[in-house]
């Protein structure tokens, strides 16, 4: 596969040659045409298709792929969340309107987690064989997580009445999450060692994550001001 002129074969020989240069021990199917003659750098999206076929490595992106995917969905669930409730605040029920949003989240929990995961154990032929152990944590773990959310409506619903913005809301609660969720993994699996066996930098990690919510909420440029009340404005 052996191009003529291009920038891969005057500086490597050949396009297999640049491959390896960049991207390491790649054996590339020569038959495939997967990289075309003159292009060598980007490699496209096929160089995974080919890496995936050839090395069995179907996997290779899997975890970065579903973390960035995580990323996106919780970080417009409360943004969509808000925009719900203020929705049935058109209904003519404002007290009810944080409890309504959240019913049709319950709902979207019960299509997602409930209807999608029976196919998919249906499609893989699953035994349907459950542990105590783990349907006890799993449950434990579904009911912080609709806790969370259900904790989550009343704090945008709250923070909407004191005139705070829902910016606010999330930075904490994204910063805080993280922190709890290592303090708790290192108690419930804690390191070798002991707590002396713990670098620096996690530490610094925590108090920057913390730090970063306090100085998100605190200058965010969405933010709006509670309203004063007309006795004070009458004071000025």
């Amino acid at each position: 596969m052996r191009g003529k002129g291009g920038l891969c074969e005057t500086l490597y020989g050949d396009t297999e040659s640049c491959l390896t240069r960049f991207f390491g021990e790649l054996q590339i199917n020569r038959g495939k045409g997967v990289v075309g003659r003159r292009l060598c750098f980007p490699v496209r999206i096929q160089l995974f298709t080919t890496v995936t076929q050839q090395g069995n490595k179907s996997g290779i992106m899997a975890w970065q792929t579903f973390a960035l995917m995580t990323v996106l969905s919780w970080g417009v669930y409360g943004v969509l969340l808000h925009t719900g409730r203020m929705g049935m605040l058109k209904a003519g029920d404002a007290a009810n309107a944080s409890m309504k949003a959240f019913l049709w989240v319950g709902i979207a929990y019960f299509v997602v987690a409930i209807v999608g995961p029976v196919i998919i154990l249906l499609k893989n032929g699953s035994n349907w064989s459950f542990t105590k152990p783990g349907v006890s944590w799993s449950f434990i773990a579904g009911v912080a997580g609709a806790v969370g959310a259900f904790t989550l409506i009343l704090a945008l619903g709250a923070a909407a009445k004191a005139g705070a913005s829902t910016a606010n809301v999330m930075s904490l609660v994204f910063a805080g999450a993280p922190v709890v969720n290592a303090l708790v993994a290192m108690s419930i699996h804690p390191p070798e060692g002991g707590l002396k066996t713990v670098p620096m930098a996690f530490w610094l990690g925590i108090v920057l994550a913390a730090s970063g919510g306090y100085l998100v909420s605190s200058t965010n440029p969405n933010a709006q001001a509670p309203a004063k009340s007309p006795a004070s404005a009458t004071k000025h």
